[in-house]
């Protein structure tokens, strides 16, 4: 399984954490991880991962509200 955003993501679209539903904003970022606002979901880091429950990148889908 990929752990890219999908094929047809933006650089402005919202993922959505499959196991405990965490949105990532790009444009917010993650205070957690310190990733600065204006980072893509394709962008984070190779070992990025949920910073509500710890899932890996594969976990999260694109959210659509």
């Amino acid at each position: 399984m990929s752990d890219e955003a999908p094929s047809d993501a933006t650089p402005d679209t919202r993922m959505e954490c499959g196991v405990c539903w965490r949105v990532y904003d790009p444009a917010e970022g993650d205070p957690v991880w310190q990733v600065p606002p204006g980072v893509a979901f394709a962008d984070l880091p190779a070992d990025w991962r949920c910073p509500e429950c710890d899932a890996p990148r594969e976990k999260f889908l694109r959210c659509d509200t």
